[in-house]
């Protein structure tokens, strides 16, 4: 008898802290229900966004990427994330290769994740943001090529969402799923709380999960607090309306 094949998700973040800020939720969530997770964090933020790092005048590139993966990976062990993997594509601009296209498209055929976690498609304040989103959705469609490896490797068709960016107006997203985070909050809140290197955004993703939260309980008949929001890529197929 086959052991039991455990079920997967993948987030791919641009930087290290963008997973924790945006799908924190998602990820403690499925998580706790035995799900692995996998994280992969396309460049460290280093420098961008790592302001309070470079008020530092001794601080080095490599000092700032060591900090900012300590940070993820920390974070990423409270979340429960199973793996982490960084690709270190550099930050500001970040620039992807076909040898990186690769290696994720051999991630996504390892995994073969039931859900992918990602960026906006649009972002007029940060274009590594949909830069992610593009080489995340790239790789998923490399991944189901029967000529790449063979039809047996081609993964299907797993759903793409969209997390919620900074600025969601501007970046023309709509949240288009709730998901009810409240038993895993507290959790989320520790994991960016561990983010020292951006403080500054620990009240602000409080306040979204909040509203997301109330948002959620209006439009169901659940008693949420805490919510995270994303948008669709594809269309939901299923057998009935719901």
């Amino acid at each position: 008898m086959e052991a039991h094949q455990p079920r997967t998700g993948l987030v791919v973040g641009a930087h290290s802290a963008d997973f924790i800020w945006r799908a924190g939720g998602a990820v403690a969530l499925y998580a706790k229900r035995g799900w692995q997770v996998t994280v992969v964090c396309l460049t460290y933020g280093e420098k961008g966004e790592s302001q309070k790092l470079w008020k530092d005048p001794t601080m080095t590139l490599e000092r700032v990427k060591q900090l900012r993966r300590a940070e993820a990976e920390r974070a990423g062990a409270i979340l429960g994330v199973h793996n982490m993997v960084f690709f270190d594509l550099g930050d500001y601009p970040m620039r992807t290769t076909v040898e990186s296209l690769e290696r994720l498209a051999d991630l996504y055929q390892t995994l073969r994740p039931e859900w992918v976690l990602t960026h906006s498609q649009e972002d007029p304040y940060n274009f590594d943001h949909p830069e992610a989103t593009r080489f995340a959705q790239e790789a998923r469609v490399v991944a189901q090529a029967h000529g790449r490896r063979g039809a047996a490797a081609a993964i299907g068709a797993p759903p793409v969402f969209l997390f919620e960016p900074h600025q969601p107006e501007q970046c023309n997203w709509k949240p288009q799923l709730i998901l009810d985070i409240t038993e895993v909050w507290e959790t989320k809140r520790r994991a960016f709380e561990s983010m020292d290197a951006q403080e500054h955004l620990w009240e602000y993703y409080t306040r979204v999960a909040l509203q997301r939260g109330q948002q959620g309980a209006r439009n169901s008949d659940r008693a949420m607090k805490y919510g995270e929001a994303y948008q669709r890529v594809f269309p939901l197929v299923t057998e009935e309306l719901r």
